[in-house]
């Protein structure tokens, strides 16, 4: 699905990309939205005067580690009833369960590498709170990556709209390279699981 992610940021304007970047982090249907590619577009359009840049900087790290929270809070509350909810468009089990694998694999720190992973972002919260994580220690990783996921790809963007002339000419190339290398370590993680699965 093609979307138009410049023509998308100028339409839903600054507190457009909050509420994206706020539902992609932790709400389990918000898995399909831009992420990646969305903070990245804002960094170049802030660039360009077209968003407010310090607003951004300031508050998109606040917008994610809200969202993470809802997502823990979400998992707590609903528990392994996620799990076992009937595969529909907008929801696969088996993405509850990657991201469970994850969790178990990595530990706490999977809420800080989990944050550079699509889909795997969006669920790991929720699986913290099915687990019973403790919330200060959630929090605290929650916040370290929440702040390094949206900052570095967003001052990625920024930075690069300053030095080359008229950034929107590169937009989608560069948001298509983003996406295949974040899609990478999801990748990776899903035929690893697969192969302990087969073993």
């Amino acid at each position: 699905m093609h979307i138009d992610l410049i023509a998308l940021i100028s339409a839903v304007g600054t507190l457009g990309v909050l509420s994206i970047i706020f539902a992609e982090s932790g709400l389990f249907f918000g898995f399909f939205l831009p992420g990646d590619s969305l903070l990245f577009t804002a960094g170049l359009l802030s660039s360009t005067g077209v968003l407010p840049f310090w607003l951004l900087l300031l508050t998109l790290p606040f917008a994610a580690v809200l969202g993470d929270s809802v997502g823990y809070w979400f998992g707590k509350k609903v528990g392994p009833t996620l799990f076992s909810r009937p595969e529909s468009r907008f929801f696969k089990p088996r993405y509850a369960v990657d991201a469970h694998h994850f969790f178990v694999k990595h530990g706490k720190k999977a809420l800080v590498l989990a944050r550079f992973l699509p889909i795997i972002r969006t669920f790991v919260p929720i699986v913290a709170g099915i687990g019973k994580m403790p919330y200060r220690d959630f929090f605290s990783y929650n916040v370290i990556g929440g702040v390094a996921w949206t900052l570095s790809i967003f001052l990625f963007g920024f930075g690069l709209g300053s030095v080359i002339p008229n950034p929107e000419r590169f937009l989608y190339p560069i948001v298509i390279v983003i996406i295949i290398i974040s899609f990478v370590p999801v990748v990776r993680e899903y035929l690893e699981a697969r192969k302990t699965t087969a073993q």
